[in-house]
């Protein structure tokens, strides 16, 4: 049995336990037990505060994690990245009041900054030459500057919509974040295995991620011109049709490049093109 703390609520809550469900791994639904165990995978789920989550994992109260990669940055505990996870993504930022005439990372020089991350941003304004007053909070750091607590914020942000509302705008990009898995430097062998098969199950769901897998009729003629544009996993597979000079096409589209390689395959002659999506594909 292997132990993975998880975030007790919020979007990456969300995430993670999307990214569990499509690896196959059930979760009993339960809003207020702690601990929950997985009736068809070695795994338990254990609630955490995703402040709380570098420290449980690095002193082996839990196995592994799911954390954002701006919470490991912050509590410097000593776990291992396993693996980048692609979701929950979000920056680290400076921002100042919109009025603000801003002309470099100088302006913060003897200014109060609001931030519930002072490790990264004490590390950042050394690392530029910075001296700061950099006040503590947890909670509503977006409303300091309005209420004359701090003259800027140093603060998560996503859509930046929480800024804009607070009349606030965004100077300086200091960290970019993702939820990460990590582990326990200490697995045993055994919970190592359960590692390995878990991270199998993720690769194959991660691989799976904005691709389409696609079938069309090709005319025989035209079949090297249209194997030609296609981008997919390896070669594509190509089988006869019943009618004579015609070809069944199969292959795996990145979905950015979609719209692009049908309009070309269009132009090439194929024809009956059929997309299906992919829920899990193995390399």
């Amino acid at each position: 049995m292997i132990r993975i703390a998880v975030q007790s609520k919020g979007r990456l809550n969300e995430d993670s336990m999307t990214l569990l469900a499509e690896a196959g791994i059930k979760i009993p639904s339960s809003k207020r037990t702690l601990l929950v165990q997985s009736p068809n995978f070695p795994l338990e789920i254990l609630y955490l505060r995703d402040d709380d989550i570098p420290q449980s994992v690095a002193t082996g109260v839990a196995d592994l994690g799911i954390v954002g990669e701006n919470e490991l940055m912050e509590r410097q505990e000593d776990a291992e990245v396993v693996r980048r996870l692609g979701f929950s993504k979000c920056r680290l930022s400076l921002a100042i009041p919109k009025a603000e005439q801003y002309d470099g990372v100088q302006w913060f020089q003897g200014k109060k900054i609001a931030t519930s991350y002072p490790v990264i941003l004490r590390r950042y304004l050394q690392e530029q030459g910075v001296q700061a007053d950099v006040h503590v909070i947890t909670g509503s750091v977006e409303i300091s500057p309005g209420i004359g607590l701090a003259d800027a914020i140093f603060d998560i942000v996503s859509s930046g919509s929480t800024l804009v509302s607070n009349n606030l705008r965004e100077v300086e990009v200091v960290v970019q974040s993702e939820a990460l898995l990590i582990a326990n430097k200490q697995l045993d062998s055994d919970k190592r295995a359960i590692l390995d098969e878990l991270l199998f199950r993720i690769e194959a769901v991660k691989a799976a991620e904005d691709k389409k897998y696609v079938l069309m009729n090709v005319p025989s003629d035209r079949l090297q011109d249209v194997i030609a544009v296609l981008p997919g996993a390896k070669s594509p597979t190509v089988m006869p049709l019943a009618t004579e000079g015609w070809n069944s096409v199969h292959t795996v589209i990145d979905e950015r490049r979609f719209w692009e390689v049908i309009s070309q395959l269009k132009a090439l002659g194929a024809q009956g093109i059929l997309v299906i999506p992919i829920e899990k594909m193995i390399l």
